[in-house]
């Protein structure tokens, strides 16, 4: 029974199949995709993991047990600090395989493995309340002077540097004109002139009856 035994024989000894994962993925990492069998991508996603892992803890330990896998100075370098970077925000999941069709010659089943991007760190979202809408003040309309008199004491009053309320101080108040009386007819007269008339007209006619 193979109890406790975790991974995938793939019909080779022990020694080739180390020898062959050490090559896949020194290729993976340095190249970020590879085309491979399914079986062998499934299998060398954990040791793509793995050395990642160790990249993120970016030790001297980890380093040394990352030279032991991969055989490239150049690729190991490449794995502690940009890969090391690109993968902080993540905790796990750093490849992915995806399905491309059977290989011609014995139809084995053929996949792509690749390294995924990178994430950033996500943010909590705020909840975003309305802006208040504050209600603008009218500005302060200033009086302009009304005759050609109150504008030149105004430009006077400006380059002297004296203020509009003491110009206002100093000015006269003006007196109330009072309202033109309306002309009564005289009465008396119109009576008189009444009174004239008939006591002419009397005279007269006692006038003519004494000829008669």
């Amino acid at each position: 029974m193979r109890h406790g035994k975790s991974g995938r024989k793939l019909s080779r000894t022990s020694s080739h199949r180390l020898a062959m994962f050490r090559n896949m993925v020194t290729s993976l990492l340095e190249h970020e995709r590879i085309y491979t069998t399914e079986a062998k991508a499934k299998e060398l996603r954990r040791w793509a993991d793995w050395m990642i892992t160790l990249g993120k803890r970016g030790d001297l330990h980890a380093r040394r047990q990352a030279l032991q896998i991969i055989r490239d100075k150049s690729v190991v370098h490449k794995l502690f600090t940009d890969l090391a970077q690109r993968y902080q925000a993540r905790s796990g999941g750093y490849t992915r395989t995806v399905k491309v069709g059977f290989r011609v010659g014995d139809g084995a089943p053929l996949s792509l493995i690749e390294l995924m991007a990178g994430e950033t760190e996500k943010k909590k979202k705020r909840k975003t309340k309305a802006p208040k809408v504050r209600k603008k003040k009218a500005p302060a309309v200033e009086a302009a002077p009304e005759t050609e008199a109150e504008m030149a004491e105004a430009s006077e009053a400006e380059a002297e540097g004296v203020t509009e309320e003491e110009v206002s101080k100093k000015k006269p108040k003006d007196k109330p004109t009072k309202k033109p009386k309306a002309k009564k007819a005289a009465p008396k007269k119109k009576a008189k002139a009444a009174a004239k008339k008939p006591a002419k007209s009397a005279q007269k006619d006692k006038e003519k009856k004494d000829d008669k």
